[in-house]
């Protein structure tokens, strides 16, 4: 664990609160002609409604002035020289004192009177709280490649991979109990932190909640990279869901390998034409990169659960349903079965006289049971070895 994260712990331990009930944390780089009114506006909000409260400003190494200007406006600054949205939150989220933590961005785009309709969905028994900016985005607020485009197709396809029903995925304003961050253990650098946060607190089950807020056009201008950091959002997606980018594909193309090589082997006649060698080729190329993926797949979940701490459910249950023992069986089987069939072929050939050899298909498919069957045989070793963590 990093020292962010253990002081993070400590804080949300209850042994730093001072009393605050709120941390309004707000990221900051090079936004000097903004951060004084974004902390007067949080300021003014927590007082105009009697919350105790502090505006913690984490500075990200800015070059303007940003720093010093939030120190005059009022905020504790907390300076995090490494560059990244999601470093900048979490030096601010280890330095957050309030029972509850309200974020919002430094440039204008967010209305901090809310404050209380994220305080009061906390207080409700919310562990997170989302804001939805969806429908309410002021004119020139948002490039419309992000709002019709990049946010809709980005949150579906978060919500399509972890049921998550956040319809607004990455909205820079939320609120999240303190206590909650060591169970969330947030890592990510970069703006793929607000996927994270989603996909973190759904596969926690924590109760996030959303309603509906404006979005106004931001002063100065924006840090945001369109494709590289909707990229990191994608890669982020897929590496923290190995069944859809392993399991499924390698499953499919396993499957529809196994299909081909049956259909040639059987001489079912298909579009009016029987299919050969090459069909079987080619079948027999997908039954092996499908095996070898769906492998990776299950190292990728058990990577997850044993080094990573997260909950993986389907992982869990197959776990306690399969051992090394089931794996060795199917794949010592398969690879047997592939060398026996290619015995078959010895055999002919010897009965020949060592002649030519007119079995293609039997030895591509004796080729393909013996590397599927290895396959099997050592990703189940792996799988095994990998274990060994959890139970040490």
């Amino acid at each position: 664990m990093s020292a962010i994260d253990d002081t993070i712990s400590v804080a949300a331990n209850g042994r730093e609160t001072d009393g605050l009930r709120v941390s309004v944390v707000i990221p900051c780089l090079n936004e000097a002609e903004n951060i004084e009114q974004c902390i007067a506006a949080a300021r003014a909000a927590l007082e105009r409604n009697g919350i105790p409260g502090e505006v913690v400003v984490a500075d990200n190494a800015s070059e303007d002035g940003s720093a010093e200007l939030a120190e005059a406006a009022g905020a504790r600054v907390v300076r995090e020289p490494r560059r990244g949205y999601g470093s900048a939150y979490l030096a601010g989220f280890a330095a957050a004192r309030g029972e509850y933590i309200v974020m919002g961005d430094a440039d204008l785009t967010y209305d901090f009177d809310e404050i209380p309709r994220f305080l009061g969905e906390l207080e409700d028994g919310a562990d997170m709280v989302i804001g939805d900016r969806m429908k309410n985005i002021h004119p020139g607020a948002m490039p419309w490649l992000h709002q019709y485009i990049g946010n809709p197709l980005l949150s579906g396809f978060l919500n399509l991979l972890f049921r998550t029903g956040v319809s607004d995925a990455h909205c820079g304003m939320r609120a999240v109990r303190r206590d909650k961050l060591p169970q969330l253990d947030l890592r990510t650098t970069g703006m793929e932190f607000a996927s994270e946060m989603v996909i973190r607190a759904a596969k926690e089950k924590l109760d996030i909640r959303q309603f509906p807020i404006e979005y106004h056009p931001r002063g100065g201008e924006s840090k945001l990279s369109s494709f590289r950091d909707g990229w990191r959002h994608l890669r982020f997606l897929l590496v923290h869901s190995p069944t859809h980018l392993f399991i499924l594909p390698g499953a499919v193309m396993a499957l529809l390998g196994a299909l081909v090589a049956l259909t040639v082997l059987a001489q079912i006649s298909i579009f009016g034409r029987e299919w050969d060698l090459h069909a079987l080729i080619a079948g027999s190329l997908l039954l092996i990169v499908g095996t070898q993926v769906v492998a990776l797949g299950l190292c990728a979940h058990a990577y997850g659960t044993y080094f990573m701490n997260e909950k993986d459910p389907w992982f869990d249950r197959m776990r306690r349903r399969f051992r090394l023992e089931h794996g060795l069986l199917l794949g010592g089987g398969i690879a047997i079965a592939g060398f026996l069939a290619a015995a078959v072929i010895v055999i002919e050939w010897i009965d020949r006289g060592f002649g030519s050899l007119g079995e293609e298909r039997l030895a591509v498919l004796a080729m393909t049971l013996v590397i599927v069957g290895i396959q099997i045989f050592f990703s189940s070793f792996l799988l095994s070895i990998l274990g060994l963590r959890r139970r040490s």
